[in-house]
């Protein structure tokens, strides 16, 4: 078989393999209050699909705490295909994993001339339980995507340095300017091409090598500076993008101990997960000055004996440093020394970083067994490391020694083992992916004091109408950890569904004295006071959550319906207005802007107003409603009637639109018609005006009922 038609079939076994242990993802559904709900089905500007304002918004907004505009247009372009259907989002998801993993073998194998054990690295890839995470979770999207552009800029690069160019250099500044534009992450990529440069690609040479003291290793660098530069650039937006939203953990909150230590044992313990995937979790409690401080010391000396080791190594295993200093180094924006969020560690990091650690392993397995038997592959003969014969003893114990094949064939064996196994432990945790609760649930489970997975299950049960479950699962968060702020936000938030109105303040204010710049707890707190009655106070904290969040749109309308109940026309507009040029397709801003513009006796402008909101919403009867009261303003009595009578459909009980549509139909001359609608209307509560009723009566007696 041609070595074409071979990496061919592995290609297809490999992208077969990953759908048939991912494949159940696509049963899953979003993790809405686990950040897809963030990241798409909550997110006005990814619903509406790749739209010129909706590109302009990627490339300019922080949202989320990162700047990352590809991932962006990416779930743009999902919502465009799929909707909101998630089988659609999960299955793209699944083929840039599926296709990372291809380019990863293909990668490998055309530095190192090498095809099994670039196959298995990248079947490790593909089937690691860790993996699950990046690949299962909508909301990680940023993670397959940058993968496949981390392995095409790998790919770009190898070509460049198989026959240097500007126009192939340029290709390499494409693919890793499109990944940091589809997670930061990958500022760590220019090291890891220093390190391919080392081994395999020999181009940078150490110690006693004649080039090693030559300027060809500075060169090397130097061809390097527009990745780091780039690199330098992504981080300074990312750290402004993460301090703005507060997702950068303050000192008082994880101190510099606290966050070292943590670093160095999360780098054992990634090790320790690859090795044993068990009791895995979407969410790792930061154990913060609690940690045991022979731990930490305990996992840097692991660390430092096995980068000693290692660099000792290197000489005649120059795969061990290249693989150890790729785990290293890949992981330090995410280690945890400048801290974001709550979490310990995650195991969406590892996506991108265990690779060197595979490629330790299959270069590892295959130096042994290659130092014993010899080792043919690709067709090739290759000598053992160890060029000395090897001794095989004449006794009876060893006239059945081993054959070369038989070598093989064991290894075979056991490395498939390995990913059979692998593949089975990461088919049971896609499954735990399903939905918000079944994950949340697992974490608690399988961890201890994980007070963010308590409240994160809180804030989903609510969702369902579950509010004792809610509040319950809120004050267990706050009983392991009293000063997260967001336990006090969302057990506010359970409260106020559950109709207990001054509880909830009680629970915002606490988060805000907690993180004054929490703009959500201020936004929460404004509407429940709002609700209270407390007006003025109310309009206060929205505008105190505008000034930490701009574009919450729903904050805008609110303080424009403030603003609208208390005759100030002009400044409701303004907001509304704002709230629009946030989401212009928000249904209910167009709504009440048009019923400001009528209060304004801005006719023509409110019937644009109202047309927008119904084709917004074609199912919100106060857009119905407001339509028809402008057009009946106009004098367009039939349209009007039209418009109340498709609010009426959708809303039975609009009292007020029965009493417009009674005075519609009074006007037409349809007196029995209008007589129903006034029957309707104080049905519903309201009373038409006495001196409409006697017009009516003069004009035809009540039939009654």
């Amino acid at each position: 078989m041609s070595r074409f038609l071979k990496y061919l079939l592995i290609s297809v076994l490999l992208a077969a393999v990953t759908f048939i242990v991912y494949w159940r993802a696509l049963d899953n559904g979003f993790i809405i209050y686990y950040d897809d709900g963030e990241y798409v089905t909550q997110n006005a500007h990814i619903q509406g699909g790749l739209t010129p304002d909706a590109i302009s918004w990627a490339f300019t907004s922080m949202h989320g705490a990162n700047w990352h505009p590809v991932t962006w247009m990416s779930h743009m372009l999902d919502c465009a295909l799929y909707g909101l259907d998630p089988a659609g989002h999960h299955l793209t998801s699944l083929l840039l994993h599926a296709a990372s993993t291809i380019l990863l073998f293909l990668v490998l194998a055309r530095m190192t001339g090498f095809m099994w054990r670039s196959a298995f690295v990248a079947a490790l890839f593909a089937v690691h339980p860790l993996h699950v995470e990046s690949v299962a979770w909508i909301a990680e999207r940023k993670d397959v995507l940058s993968a496949l552009f981390w392995m095409l800029t790998m790919l770009a690069y190898i070509r460049y340095t198989e026959r240097p160019g500007l126009m192939r250099y340029s290709l390499v500044v494409l693919a890793f300017g499109l990944g940091l534009m589809s997670k930061p992450m990958l500022v760590t990529l220019p090291l890891v091409l220093l390190l391919l440069d080392y081994w395999p690609l020999g181009r940078l040479t150490f110690g006693g090598s004649k080039a090693g003291d030559s300027p060809s290793n500075w060169r090397l660098v130097w061809e390097k500076m527009p990745l780091f530069a780039m690199s330098a650039a992504s981080s300074a937006i990312t750290y402004v993008a993460q301090q703005k939203s507060g997702a950068v953990g303050e000192i008082e909150a994880f101190s510099v101990k606290a966050r070292v230590m943590n670093a160095g044992l999360s780098y054992v313990s990634y090790i320790g997960k690859m090795v044993w995937p068990s009791r895995l979790s979407a969410i790792y409690p930061h154990p913060g000055d609690a940690m045991p401080i022979w731990k930490a010391v305990a996992a840097v000396a692991i660390l430092v004996v096995i980068s000693v080791l290692v660099i000792r190594a290197g000489r005649r295993h120059p795969y061990l440093p290249v693989g150890w200093f790729w785990y290293i180094a890949t992981l330090i924006p995410v280690i945890g020394l400048v801290q974001v969020g709550g979490q310990a560690m995650a195991d969406r990091y590892t996506y991108i970083p265990l690779t060197g650690l595979f490629i330790m392993i299959a270069w590892g397995v295959g130096e042994w067994e290659k130092g014993r038997m010899g080792e043919r592959e690709n067709g090739r003969s290759r000598s053992p490391i160890n060029h000395q014969p090897l001794a095989i003893s004449h006794s009876p114990a060893n006239t059945q020694h081993r054959t070369p094949n038989t070598y093989a064939r064991c290894l075979v064996v056991i490395s498939s083992a390995v990913v059979v196994v692998l593949a089975c432990r990461t088919w049971v945790q896609v499954h735990y992916w399903r939905d918000s609760t079944t994950l949340l649930e697992h974490a608690i489970e399988v961890t201890s004091g994980n007070y963010a997975a308590h409240d994160a299950l809180g804030a989903a049960l609510a969702a369902e109408g579950r509010y004792d479950e809610a509040i319950a699962h809120h004050e267990a968060a706050l009983k392991i950890a009293p000063t997260y702020e967001v336990a006090h936000n969302n057990l506010g938030a359970a409260l106020a569904r559950a109709g207990r109105i001054d509880d909830a303040i009680r629970e915002y204010k606490s988060a805000i004295r907690i993180y004054p710049r929490f703009a959500e707890a201020h936004y929460n707190l404004a509407k429940a006071l709002a609700m209270r009655g407390d007006r003025d106070a109310a309009a206060d904290e929205y505008r105190e959550s505008l000034r930490l969040d701009p574009d919450n749109a729903e904050a805008h309308n609110n303080l424009g319906n403030l603003f609208q109940r208390k005759g100030k026309l002009d400044d409701a507009v303004r907001e509304y207005q704002a709230a629009l040029r946030i989401d212009p397709s928000f249904a209910q801003a167009h709504t009440n802007l048009a019923g400001a513009l009528e209060q304004q006796g801005k006719t023509a402008e409110s019937i644009r107003e109202s047309r927008r909101a119904t084709s917004a919403n074609p199912e919100s009867g106060a857009a119905h409603y407001n339509l028809g009261v402008a057009l009946q303003n106009q004098g367009k009595t039939d349209d009007a009637i039209r418009e109340y009578r498709e609010a009426i459909r959708i809303r039975p009980d609009l009292a007020q639109a029965h009493n417009n549509l009674a005075i519609a139909l009074f006007d037409k001359g349809e007196y029995a018609e209008a007589w129903k609608e006034v029957h309707l209307c104080r049905k519903h509560g309201l009373s038409p005006h006495t001196d409409f009723v006697k017009a009516l009566a003069e004009k035809m007696p009540d039939p009654g009922p």
